[in-house]
């Protein structure tokens, strides 16, 4: 039987934002509650856990926070906070009044973990204005550095820029205005390592400030390159002149992962796994983060002057993680949602047009010549040249397609590039290579047929006579692979593999046919979408290989494997670093009811071989627009070496058979 996956060992982590129900100016009952959320949290795998800005009070306690009854109740709280939650495997952190030793209070949050305070937080930045009057209480944390001894409580620093650390995850807190200040601290944290920012708040609620403050926590994980979680205070504080929603929110590099309904009375809880691994592997390509001032403490950021920023253990390792709280798309180069895939693909064709106009422009004219097959790729430029000539006001007839039938193309192929180019109103000229490919064979001696000689020699004279007539007409050949042919080195070297400019250079197969269709619905007359439905249905195969008796035609994901499978693989490999045993846990979660775990590890291991094995090709590539975040340019996106050792890969994926 396989090991269970513990997918915290595989850099994911679970957090949760609380909003209990409050009792407002009773703190035990507060920390009853906090301890009863605590325990269920504990259960679930939660390693940490945020509840709202003064969660022992009540945001809305007004001069209470003056009395010395409400302090008192709060330490008694906190007390019993601590010793309830001491067995629990989860660190909290909690929001109150805290009292400094020179006399003044800071709005604070507390983190408790093992029955004790690791650390207190003060807020730095005070709303003072509209509904919000905290300077009538508090005090900003600038400045602010105390080494605090509690007895049963510990010893701990009250500072604004401590980090707190899980295992190997470090978070750092900012709390309510704090997100909305000019020079926010949680960037300062991120600066100086934090993954994840958690802020405990008690923001009201007006028109359209859920948006606001969903697109502020949404973008400020972007700016952070962070995971970022948000604990609101509820509807049960004081509603004297404002209301509390209780809005919990989570982001991670400007994708929101999840948000709670507002409103309700009984509490909200919000859990996410977020992925730590991907996050720093983020931090690491992105050089302006990379080679950003880290000045210190960030001392300047904070209003302190120590020389060191705290950073505390709460807790050796995080919960171990059995099942996955959040969504791995099988398809992730393709948007799941139909309405944002539609503006996707306009915008997608625009950029290959745009890309490939300017480079007819800069050649001074000439015509588009493409190698058209009947097949998706080639029809997907088809359709790419058609708009490239219509955004520069050019006729269609500028367009020169041609087929070029050999000894493997098939009868239903050749038709539909004939289809095609007549439903597109532009002439298609027809050049067969049968007797020039018999030549050359003859020529070398070989006799060999459906070999990888046979099937080269097809490829290579249809790029020679592009490229010739492209001379003849003064033109650019454009080129028809697509990103996932060229992860996998599945082209012939110097021939399908060349071009003028490869529109298709960034288009992964997975979009191949979503493009198309959407181009039959949205763009194209009915004639043509007729046409580009059929191309749609129709087998993927190089038609490179003579049909036998035993077979019509050579399917190539029966070659090579799925290509839903590839472009899963390339996505995680290329645009987050992950490694096969990560790759491999995310696809048997993604796949689950489609490809099995045994399946996923054999074309896992075709796929690091071949991507390997082939890089020779894509040092040598020619000119095409990148299109998204994965990119397979040797100018761009991605350098390696051609000699690459692959081997420890495939061992860790051979590896994964007996685990």
């Amino acid at each position: 039987m396989a090991t269970p996956t513990d997918f915290c060992t595989l850099g994911f982590f679970r957090a949760a934002a609380v909003a209990p129900a409050l009792a407002l100016a009773d703190p035990e009952t507060n920390a009853r509650r906090i301890a009863d959320a605590a325990r269920t949290l504990a259960a679930d795998a939660v390693s940490l856990a945020v509840f709202p800005e003064l969660c022992l009070t009540g945001y809305t306690c007004e001069d209470l926070f003056l009395t010395a009854s409400l302090h008192a109740a709060c330490r008694r709280a906190l007390t019993a906070l601590a010793r309830d939650t001491a067995a629990l495997p989860l660190t909290l952190v909690v929001g109150m009044p805290w009292q400094t030793s020179d006399g003044r209070m800071v709005n604070a949050a507390v983190v408790l973990a093992s029955g004790i305070v690791r650390g207190v937080v003060p807020k730095l930045h005070l709303p003072n204005y509209e509904e919000f009057y905290e300077r009538r209480w508090f005090t900003s944390g600038f400045g602010i550095d105390e080494t605090v001894a509690l007895g049963r409580l510990g010893t701990f620093r009250l500072r604004a820029d401590q980090l707190f650390q899980i295992g190997q995850t470090r978070f750092g807190i900012e709390l309510c205005e704090d997100l909305w200040a000019p020079e926010p601290p949680g960037i300062g944290h991120c600066l100086a390592g934090a993954d994840l920012v958690v802020n405990p708040s008690a923001s009201t609620e007006l028109v359209a400030k859920a948006t606001y403050r969903r697109d502020l926590v949404r973008m400020t994980s972007a700016r952070g390159l962070c995971g970022y979680l948000y604990a609101g205070s509820g509807a049960l504080e004081s509603t004297k002149d404002v209301v509390f929603g209780g809005h919990l929110l989570a982001a991670e590099n400007g994708i929101e992962l999840g948000e709670s309904p507002r409103f309700g009375f009984t509490g909200a809880t919000l859990t996410v796994d977020f992925d730590i691994e991907r996050l720093r592997h983020d931090r690491l390509r992105n050089t302006t983060f990379t080679h950003a001032d880290r000045p210190g403490t960030h001392a300047h950021r904070a209003g302190v002057t120590a020389a060191a920023r705290p950073i505390t253990i709460t807790a050796r390792r995080p919960q171990p993680i059995a099942e996955l709280r959040r969504t791995i798309a099988r398809q992730p180069f393709v948007p799941a949602d139909e309405r944002q895939f539609d503006a996707r693909a306009a915008e997608i064709l625009a950029i290959q047009s745009t890309g490939l106009a300017r480079r007819l422009l800069a050649a001074g004219g000439g015509r588009l010549v493409l190698g058209l097959s009947g097949g998706l790729d080639s029809t997907l430029a088809f359709l790419v040249c058609l708009e490239t000539l219509a955004r520069i006001d050019r006729p269609a007839t500028d367009l020169c397609p041609v087929t070029l039938p050999g000894p493997g193309t098939t009868t239903h192929t050749l038709t539909s590039a004939h289809q095609l180019a007549a439903a597109a109103g532009v002439p298609l000229t027809e050049i067969p290579i049968h007797a020039a490919v018999a030549q050359h064979l003859r020529d070398l001696d070989h006799e060999t047929r459906n070999d990888i000689v046979f099937e080269n020699a097809q490829a290579r004279e249809r790029t020679q006579i592009l490229f010739n007539l492209a001379n003849k007409v003064q033109g650019l050949v454009v080129g028809t692979g697509d990103l996932s042919e060229l992860a996998l080195g599945w082209c012939t070297y110097n021939a399908d593999h060349m071009a003028s400019y490869n529109v298709n250079a960034s288009v992964p197969k997975t979009m191949m046919a979503y493009l198309v269709r959407w181009y039959a619905q949205h763009r194209a007359q009915p004639a043509l979408a007729d046409v580009l439905h059929r191309v749609l249905a129709t087998p993927i195969s190089p038609e490179l290989q003579e049909p036998t008796a035993e077979r019509a035609l050579h399917a190539t994901e029966e070659i090579v494997g799925p290509y839903v499978l590839h472009d899963f693989f390339l996505f995680h490999f290329l645009r987050y670093g992950a490694g096969p045993r990560r790759i491999h846990a995310l696809a048997v979660r993604a796949f689950a009811g489609e490809h099995d775990s045994d399946t996923i590890r054999r074309w896992l291991r075709v796929f690091f071989q071949r991507f390997f094995t082939q890089q020779f090709k894509r040092t040598t590539l020619p000119p095409g627009p990148k299109i998204g975040s994965v990119s397979l340019s040797p100018r761009g996106d991605w350098r390696m070496p051609d000699e690459a050792a692959v081997a420890g890969l495939l061992a860790e994926i051979d590896a994964l058979a007996v685990s």
